[in-house]
């Protein structure tokens, strides 16, 4: 939409207000809402100020003040709100100069794009996310100076078999035994139908969805891909309609890798492929279908793997999934059909439009505009620099014999580990003015300070278990 239509869209929709969103540093919409009359064709040029030093990773007190623009493409109707909302994703500038801020993840999305267009290797990159979660009935947790709990609950998870519910009807999936379950043992069905249907209301196109391996009510909803910006765009949306569905129906939704010990953690598969002038870059007569190119472009993820880890498991709770034994794919490796590798090419579809890489270790605690960009720019270096990505793996990587596994390169063990890894290689991320070093050196200190000292300094639960009497 223009901004004249989306003036027009919101006036055949009785609209009472705008709402404007944007993605902070880390990775959460942040929002603030105005009355209609205060949005014309001119906001769309000016925006709206707020102040960036309450950001997380943003401008410091001394430059504070900062610009809100609405993209009119963006415009939707929020399912939630009591009062008609017209919601518009915005992007960050500069009120004086309104240069776009080099620390928007959105802005960073734009110029991935950009720079892919612009090295005539393609002229778009298609991402197919697939984010599992967590549905829990209720949630506690606290980290004081003298004590520190979580406890999880779920009427469906497998440690509620001997609960007196009045009366207790069973029916609850095994540890590591949850996935594609009918009714009753998925309790979820109709709630997951509610979040599809919801997301298709506001727009977004929906593959599928279905419980997942876990218990407790670990679940997966999948959306048709979309080309890079857009599905950053819709990845905020779709944290936000589930987490909106669950809570009004007396449910809670997370987004946390490991939320489960002993179980199988939530990661986000995403499937991507590079297009050229209408046609897959990625289709070709190589091995498992793939082009040349594709295999490049599978040798810069390889390659840079663990530095990407810094941006697409961000978390220090990501690398509790990312351990052997719980089908989290920890080797740098790529395969078809093989779900133990890294980097799967899938098989099923033979038409060259459904040719794809599926880079499988991300997960959904990730900035998907980040994650995203930083995917295609270890393709665009893989194609550029044609980097071999070797021999395929074709064997169930979990059972090979020491000698054999230790020639495979793994995953990062934490996220210090990670953040070292992004310091060292960070090279191919700054191509094209994409990340910026400011921003590689803001998103390392942050996670340093605010994530990986804090978890570092504190007492951990099994500590006591372990030590207490020693």
């Amino acid at each position: 939409m223009t901004p004249k239509e989306v003036l027009a869209f919101a006036k055949e929709n009785n609209v009472k207000m705008v709402d404007v969103r944007f993605m902070d540093f880390p990775g959460t919409w942040q929002h603030c809402s105005y009355p209609l009359s205060e949005l014309d064709e001119s906001t769309f040029e000016n925006g709206f100020g707020f102040d960036g030093s309450s950001i997380r990773g943003w401008q410091g007190i001394e430059s504070s003040d900062m610009l809100v623009i609405p993209d009119a493409k963006t415009a939707k109707i929020d399912p939630f709100f009591k009062h008609t909302t017209l919601v518009l994703i915005g992007n960050i500038a500069d009120p004086i100069t309104k240069e776009p801020y080099s620390r928007d993840p959105r802005h960073i999305a734009a110029k991935a794009e950009a720079y892919l267009k612009s090295t005539g290797i393609g002229d778009v990159c298609f991402m197919g996310p697939e984010p599992e979660f967590f549905v829990f009935d209720d949630i506690r947790y606290e980290s004081t100076q003298q004590s520190s709990f979580y406890r999880i609950d779920s009427k469906s998870a497998t440690w509620n078999t001997g609960r007196d519910e009045g009366p207790n009807l069973g029916y609850k999936p095994r540890s590591k035994e949850g996935y594609f379950p009918l009714p009753p043992l998925d309790k979820l069905q109709d709630l997951r139908s509610e979040m599809l249907l919801t997301l298709q209301n506001v727009g977004i196109e929906m593959e599928c969805h279905h419980h997942e391996v876990a218990t407790g009510g670990q679940c997966e909803i999948d959306m048709r891909f979309k080309p890079l910006l857009e599905m950053g765009d819709q990845l905020a949306w779709f944290k936000y309609v589930l987490k909106n569905v669950a809570y009004r129906n007396g449910h809670t939704v997370t987004f946390m890798p490991k939320p489960l010990f002993g179980d199988n953690g939530s990661g986000m598969h995403i499937h991507t492929s590079i297009w050229k002038e209408g046609k897959p870059l990625f289709a070709g007569n190589r091995y498992a279908g793939l082009s040349q190119e594709g295999l490049w472009a599978i040798g810069g993820i390889m390659k840079h793997a663990r530095a990407l880890c810094a941006i697409t498991n961000p978390t220090t709770n990501s690398y509790k999934r990312l351990v052997p034994g719980f089908e989290a794919p920890i080797n740098i490796a790529y395969s078809g059909r093989n779900r133990s590798a890294a980097i799967r090419i899938p098989i099923g579809n033979d038409s060259p439009k459904a040719k794809r890489v599926e880079f499988r270790t991300p997960d959904p605690s990730c900035n998907g505009y980040m994650a995203f960009s930083a995917l295609l720019m270890a393709m665009i270096d893989g194609i550029q620099n044609k980097m071999d990505p070797g021999d395929p793996m074709d064997k169930n990587i979990y059972d090979l014999p020491p000698e054999e596994l230790a020639n495979i390169p793994n995953a990062p063990g934490d996220l210090e580990d990670a953040l070292n890894a992004l310091k060292a290689d960070h090279a191919f991320l700054l191509k094209g003015d994409v990340f910026t070093e400011d921003v590689i050196s803001k998103w390392i200190a942050y996670k340093m300070e605010k994530e990986v000292t804090e978890v570092r300094r504190r007492p951990h639960p099994h500590e006591f278990h372990l030590y207490y009497d020693i």
